[in-house]
């Protein structure tokens, strides 16, 4: 009888320890570095950071704010920022500045660029030859312009974004807009006053309409982003989807930071376990491929780059 006791013991002690490591090995694929490589969540900062900012003179780019964008584009680094002074009755316009390394920045001398319309946390997108700004505007409303030099831009309007049935979404902000474009489809990421992430599509930039009606991404329940979050932007790398995005750990978002997400289908994202990946009010994060490293380039209140440990 005993014997059979202590067989009995033995078989559920090996049945749990199995059911144990088969847990762990779940848990650890979960964050397994083929899920997120270290060359996207791993950064040095450049020792000169800041490496563009505010001009501090008494100017319409006396501050620089929200999300700045980065291309690269034949050996030259084209940033587009928001440009504004104190005061009331302040507009924020759109500057231009450009660099042969990335570090070293020149503004363009006929800045702002753009100034008719409230332009600030945008991105840009290159389709065939036609250069795509999604930008907010006052009131946090998202809104497009086109160009064909990088440099001139024609709006087109606030963007026409509906519920899954086609009805009008909700009357209020709808800001941060991020797009990423794959087989003829415009998808559109885009934040409802930080409190979550809604992904809409387009097949001719026109009308979008929500993929579904409620967030992809959620705020929480992680610390880091439980008061605030907007994605800044999407890549893709080995079949899957990253989303850089900002979150808040603060009520009063006071500070954000940077962290990662991955996806399969730009639908259903997991978040970096180990986020945030940048702090301490480096937000807004832009990852720029120059074909020999990746860097990741914080944009808010100020630019600074982060180089990846590894390309």
């Amino acid at each position: 009888m005993f014997f059979k006791i202590l067989v009995y013991s033995f078989v559920i002690a090996v049945f749990i320890d199995c059911k144990s490591n088969d847990n762990r090995a779940i848990k650890g694929a979960e964050s397994s570095p083929l899920e997120f490589p270290k060359q996207l969540v791993e950064f040095e900062a450049h020792p000169g950071n800041p490496l563009f900012s505010g001009s501090g003179m008494p100017l319409w780019d006396a501050h620089i704010r929200e999300r700045g964008y980065i291309l690269y584009e034949e050996g030259r680094y084209f940033l587009w920022y928001t440009g504004y002074r104190e005061g009331e009755n302040q507009s924020m316009s759109l500057g231009l500045a450009t660099s042969d390394d990335g570090i070293h920045w020149s503004r363009l001398p006929d800045n702002p660029i753009f100034d008719s319309l409230w332009t600030e946390d945008m991105m840009v997108i290159k389709a065939d030859s036609i250069y795509y700004m999604f930008a907010e505007g006052k009131h946090d409303i998202a809104h497009l312009l086109t160009s064909l030099d990088k440099v001139h831009w024609t709006s087109k309007g606030n963007l026409d974004v509906r519920k899954s049935n086609g009805s009008p979404i909700e009357p209020g902000p709808y800001g941060t807009p991020t797009v990423w474009v794959e087989n003829g489809t415009w998808y559109l990421f885009y934040e409802r006053n930080d409190e979550g992430i809604w992904l809409a599509k387009s097949n001719d930039l026109k009308t979008w309409f929500n993929v579904r009606d409620y967030p992809v991404l959620e705020k929480g329940p992680e610390s880091y982003d439980q008061y605030g979050l907007a994605m800044n932007q999407v890549i893709k790398h080995n079949g899957k989807y990253y989303g850089y995005y900002h979150g808040t750990a603060f009520e009063d978002w006071s500070e954000w930071s940077t962290n990662l997400a991955v996806s399969t289908d730009l639908v259903h994202w997991k978040k970096y376990p180990n986020n945030p990946i940048l702090k301490e009010n480096k937000s807004s994060g832009i990852l720029v491929d120059n074909g020999t490293e990746w860097r990741l380039y914080s944009m808010h209140p100020e630019v600074c780059m982060f180089i990846s440990s590894k390309k």
